[in-house]
């Protein structure tokens, strides 16, 4: 069904088909006008369908009619109607009258009625068939999203350990531990924070945008304390960054591939960017570390951000860039997300 629809040949049948009835139906002109102009009005009457069509489903629909614009929508599709009426009237009275010698029997109201009334209905039907292409896809969409849904919450389920015992038995360690060490009580501390978020703040399908910039941020504070001085770890989010949701999770795949690949020069100070901020109302993250020339480089097909990917596509499709690249000595991650 996806080759079916990918290549439009649902569209390719019925033109085929609605072509080859028409031709066969004015077969008398052969006779009457001669191949060229039998051939000319076959061409000229399905190519201005065509145009109406596909105007209208492309740019007059999703322009007029989606964002509620519906006098506009209905006044420029009358428009097309009446202008494919008129230049079709002209050519069959070229054609039918000048040519086959029949102009008797075109009486302009019942011919502009046909024409009109055709036309009409040509765009209800590809409409139609648009729809509910659009409708199955978005169907079979939200099916395959529970479905995935599921399928995450029973692999968590099956991964989780009993909250309660967990948080206890971390409490019980960060007390255990001296005073005096305190990179190792920080450690426990941030280790903490994540989890809880892990368990208790990512049950819904939105959350919003500050709680996720809390995670990343104890998760980098967490890396920064496992890394030694030779590392720059930048980690900053505007001011502008709040007030709006997201989808739980999302990014900290990325942040998690940046420290996974990061270089380990001596030589010279090894950098991770984590920027995340708000330009013209769409949301931008970024996230890159430089990388060794002898080492292999991070995949960006890797199960991690194959799985990030996926999730984009199912929860933000066609409304989110991703750009990844992978240069010489640095790795880099761009995401941009269309809020509405």
């Amino acid at each position: 069904m996806k080759f079916f629809w990918k290549y439009k040949l649902d569209h390719v049948i019925f033109w085929s088909i609605t072509i080859a009835y028409y031709a066969y139906i004015k077969s008398s002109l052969l006779l009457k006008a001669g191949f060229h102009q039998y051939l000319l009005d076959v061409l000229v009457r399905n190519f201005m369908l065509a145009c109406i069509c596909y105007f209208n489903i492309y740019i007059l629909f999703p322009r007029y009619f989606k964002r509620g614009r519906y006098a506009w929508y209905v006044s420029a599709l009358l428009a097309c109607l009446l202008l494919y009426t008129f230049v079709k009237n002209g050519h069959d009275r070229w054609v039918l009258g000048g040519l086959a010698g029949s102009a008797a029997s075109q009486n302009l109201f019942s011919n502009s009625y046909f024409n009109f009334s055709n036309a009409l209905f040509y765009l209800a039907f590809l409409l139609a068939l648009e729809l509910s292409k659009k409708w199955y896809q978005q169907q079979q969409l939200l099916q395959q999203m529970q479905v995935e849904k599921l399928q995450t919450e029973l692999r968590y389920l099956k991964a989780q350990m009993n909250p309660h015992f967990l948080f206890n038995s971390i409490n019980t360690i960060y007390f255990q531990i001296d005073r005096k060490n305190r990179e190792a009580r920080e450690s426990v501390e941030k280790f903490s924070e994540l989890l809880r978020y892990q368990l208790y703040e990512c049950n819904e399908d939105r959350i919003p945008i500050e709680k996720e910039i809390e995670y990343l941020r104890s998760y980098v504070d967490l890396q920064r304390l496992r890394k030694h001085a030779n590392y720059c770890i930048r980690f900053h989010a505007g001011d502008e960054v709040q007030q709006f949701c997201i989808a739980p999770l999302l990014l900290i795949s990325f942040v998690e591939n940046a420290f996974k690949h990061v270089s380990t020069y001596t030589d010279r100070i090894n950098t991770i960017q984590v920027l995340l901020e708000r330009q013209n109302g769409d949301f931008m993250f970024r996230v890159a570390n430089s990388k060794d020339n002898d080492r292999l480089p991070p995949n960006d097909k890797g199960i991690g951000l194959k799985n990030v990917r996926r999730r984009l596509e199912l929860l933000y499709a066609n409304k989110y860039d991703l750009v990844v690249k992978n240069e010489e000595t640095l790795f880099s991650v761009q995401l941009k997300l269309r809020l509405p």
